[in-house]
């Protein structure tokens, strides 16, 4: 029998953390939280059940994984978000592997996403395969926004869902599109990327256009145009807001220059 942590990272998730706890009955052999100061009933939650609990001040979302992953007792770790679950196809299919030899170091399964109040089966949303089984010891989350799980090998697959409940809203979808560009175009800032302007308006177009037509966002009715609209949005922004990083560089630059 392979012994499974499962282990989430959580921040004012008292909404999502029941749900998210529940789908583990009788999957994960333990179950550790780490959370980085949340100021709901988070903690609460967690501890009624008897998760093993710790605190860390948040820096990015591949160090707070990996710190989970240290934290945990058991060389295999599921890594879950706390607004996702386990579907009843997905639960099988742990049982059956924790029961069995495992042949891959890593594990991912497809991810099916509730969006304003449908699951989305387009739009460049799913399959969206997640990387979220796997041994500490083999492979480690990096990356300052999107983290990924980086390995050698091959990686195998599960059957079932991780069913992911995102944005409740609209305008929850817009405040969370506005965070992430801004810490993207800080990253492509650092990174020395300096084109945006045609970028700007071709990328999203591209964007759009992608999610729209070639990933048949279409067959996902309104939400699919939604989909499609604010990823065009995320592009156009994250190239905006690098390009006023560029021209508070060049004015700095020119400042330095006239002194």
């Amino acid at each position: 029998m392979n012994l499974l942590s499962a282990c989430l990272i959580t921040f004012n998730e008292e909404h999502n953390l029941p749900r998210a706890l529940n789908s583990l009955a009788g999957i994960a052999d333990e179950i550790v939280v780490v959370d980085s100061g949340s100021t709901d009933r988070t903690v609460e939650i967690a501890k009624a059940q008897s998760a093993s609990f710790f605190e860390r001040p948040f820096t990015n979302h591949a160090d707070q994984k990996n710190y989970a992953a240290s934290c945990a007792k058991n060389d295999w770790i599921f890594l879950l978000d706390a607004d996702e679950e386990l579907s009843s196809d997905l639960r099988d299919s742990l049982l059956q592997w924790k029961r069995g030899e495992p042949e891959f170091p890593v594990y991912e399964m497809a991810r099916l996403t509730w969006y304003l109040g449908a699951w989305i089966r387009h739009s460049r949303w799913y399959p969206d395969f997640q990387r979220r089984l796997y041994r500490r010891d083999k492979a480690s989350f990096s990356g300052m926004i999107h983290s990924a799980l980086r390995f050698d090998g091959k990686a195998g697959r599960l059957r079932g869902n991780l069913l992911h409940y995102t944005t409740r809203t609209l305008a929850e979808h817009k405040d969370k599109i506005d965070g992430y560009t801004t810490v993207i175009a800080r990253e492509m800032f650092s990174q020395g990327k300096r084109h945006w302007r045609s970028a700007m308006w071709l990328a999203a177009t591209w964007s759009w256009f992608q999610n729209y037509v070639m990933y048949l966002g279409f067959l996902d009715g309104y939400r699919g145009w939604l989909i499609a609209r604010m990823a065009a949005r995320g592009t156009w922004l994250k190239f905006k807001k690098l390009g006023k990083l560029v021209e508070e560089e060049e004015r700095r630059a020119g400042g330095a220059r006239t002194r």
